[in-house]
């Protein structure tokens, strides 16, 4: 058996996310977790990409004092339906509004990365779109999956990852861990640029 390549640095995730850890366990990386504290507020005029890129620099940025070290990765998703962008629900209420609002219709996931280095102070970043198409659902269908499912910490409101994949005709993306919230494919990109080959 091959043993797995050395780590030139050590890697944090700047997410309290269990489901942007359990992606980064995919690559077989060791890491550390920290949720950074930042204000997660859109800027007047900002765009959701501009947004979704801004957010996960500051979150890798936030971090870098305390680990001086560390190559650190943040990430944001902005889930977009026509003009509006959807934020997390937080309640049972806002998660069925949002699903009836995105019924039949498409929504946009946009997912901000950035790789940076505390040492020197440099980074990279890029963005992952994912067109997500939801069926026709009727109220009681979107009741029944929201008091499964409980989505209220996902942009969208739903779980690609869970009984959410139900609710959906198709996905169009690069990258499907990019929907749960950390695009790999990406990320193994931009590491690869500091020296970190995953394999």
């Amino acid at each position: 058996m091959q043993s797995p390549l050395p780590q030139p640095r050590p890697l944090l995730l700047a997410s309290g996310s269990s489901y942007r850890r359990e992606l980064l366990r995919k690559l077989g990386l060791g890491f550390t977790a920290v949720s950074p504290d930042i204000d997660e507020a859109a800027l007047p005029g900002e765009t959701p990409e501009e947004l979704a890129l801004r957010l996960s620099y500051q979150k890798a940025r936030a971090l870098a004092p305390a680990y001086p070290d560390h190559l650190i990765i943040g990430s944001d998703q902005v889930a977009v339906l026509g003009d509006s962008r959807l934020g997390k629900p937080g309640s049972h209420e806002n998660a069925v509004a949002q699903l009836l609002r995105a019924a039949g219709s498409s929504v946009t996931f946009l997912t901000g990365l950035c790789v940076y280095d505390a040492a020197s102070g440099t980074s990279h970043t890029g963005l992952d779109r994912c067109r997500v198409h939801f069926r026709r659902l009727d109220r009681d269908r979107i009741e029944r999956y929201v008091a499964v499912d409980e989505p209220y910490d996902c942009a969208g409101a739903f779980k690609s990852e869970g009984l959410g994949i139900a609710l959906i005709e198709r996905i169009e993306g690069d990258d499907p861990n990019a929907l749960v919230g950390l695009p790999l494919i990406l990320l193994t990109e931009l590491l690869e640029r500091f020296g970190v080959a995953v394999v």
